[in-house]
């Protein structure tokens, strides 16, 4: 009797297993599709949901959804902010999205709107007049808890935090001293990124060099560490970060008035982001990159997109391959495997699987 149990059980978990759909196998040389959004305005926010859903947002109150996989896309304003430039959007679930508008807060223009319906209607949820404040990204462990990040106000990164999807904002308790002409870019909406168990990362450039900041504790409390890029200037520095896990995490960037330098502007952090090291020299991984995702899924990987193209990575960015070389701003994939890319000129690119 008990061997007959044993393998009953054995066939249950077997079935179980089959019925369960398999991880995202990622192919790193497939590329990119492209779709048609239907505006001509420069996009530089995206969000994958699911296979099914995605956002993405830009200049002049763009905000774009998808409910069938890029297929048709529909246009969302925001009532009243036809001046604004949505430079960040965060899709949480197939309803639920937040957006955040880059410019200055003494002219009106850094707000946080949230929608819930599909983007039918909007509220705001924050709107920060302070002069200099500049939501340069947003990034959500959930609809409840997410974290906008904004150049230094007072010589200090400014950052926000809502534990109750948006209804109050809290400010960091702990921030480092920012360096002179320090500041995050608002480019693809990767400077600002998110992990397990209250992690968060966000990236920084100027003239006095690139910076990644970490907190452990859902961003209360921040340190920051210099990260070897190998070039200063007011137009370089890392545009995006990302981590696959607690320790794993690439950042990547360059100099955006030169968007196919023979250069590499590649890091990688094995340590939560505590330490830096550059990226293995490549002629895959040169030139400028403003967006940057992580692939779940049976093979992990990394994808950056920028003025050089799109760039692969299933080693946790020791290695990269180029897969072409159209201009993308920002790049978001789906738990599910799903990824799209946006770019200048209303372009929308889904990755072929």
């Amino acid at each position: 009797m008990p061997n007959v149990i044993v393998r009953l059980a054995s066939l249950a978990v077997a079935a179980a297993a089959c019925a369960r759909p398999s991880a995202p196998t990622f192919v790193p040389t497939a590329g990119w599709v492209e779709q048609t959004s239907g505006v001509t305005t420069s996009l530089r926010g995206v969000s994958a949901v699911s296979a099914r859903v995605a956002w993405a947002s830009g200049a002049r109150n763009t905000v774009l959804r998808t409910s069938d996989g890029g297929v048709t896309w529909e246009r969302h304003p925001v009532p009243g902010a036809d001046s604004l430039d949505f430079r960040s959007v965060r899709g949480v679930d197939e309803r639920t999205a937040f957006v955040a508008s880059a410019g200055d807060g003494a002219a009106g223009q850094a707000r946080i709107y949230r929608t819930t319906d599909g983007g039918a209607t909007w509220t705001l949820v924050l709107a920060d007049t302070t002069k200099g404040a500049f939501f340069d990204a947003l990034a959500f462990w959930d609809a409840s808890h997410g974290l906008a990040v904004s150049d230094p106000v007072g010589g200090r990164f400014l950052i926000i935090a809502t534990d109750d999807g948006g209804r109050t904002w809290r400010h960091a308790t702990t921030m480092p001293a920012a360096t002179d002409g320090e500041g995050a870019f608002a480019a693809g909406g990767a400077a600002l990124g998110v992990g397990p168990a209250g992690a968060a990362w966000f990236a920084t450039g100027g003239p006095n060099g690139a910076r990644v900041y970490r907190s452990t504790d859902g961003g209360r409390a921040w340190s920051a560490t210099d990260v070897p890029l190998g070039s200063r200037g007011a137009s370089v520095g890392l545009f995006g970060v990302a981590f696959r896990d607690a320790r794993t995490g690439v950042a990547v960037g360059g100099d955006y008035t030169k968007a196919r330098e023979d250069a590499q502007y590649v890091v990688r952090s094995t340590d939560g982001g505590a330490t830096w090291s550059p990226a293995p020299l490549s002629s895959a991984s040169t030139g400028f990159w403003s967006g940057l995702a992580d692939v779940r899924g049976a093979r992990p990987a990394f994808v950056a997109v920028g003025g050089a193209g799109t760039m692969a990575s299933t080693d946790d960015g020791a290695t990269w391959t180029r897969v072409d070389t159209t201009e993308l701003n920002g790049v978001s994939f789906s738990p599910d495997g799903a990824g799209w890319a946006v770019g200048p000129r209303g372009r929308i690119v889904r990755w072929r699987r």
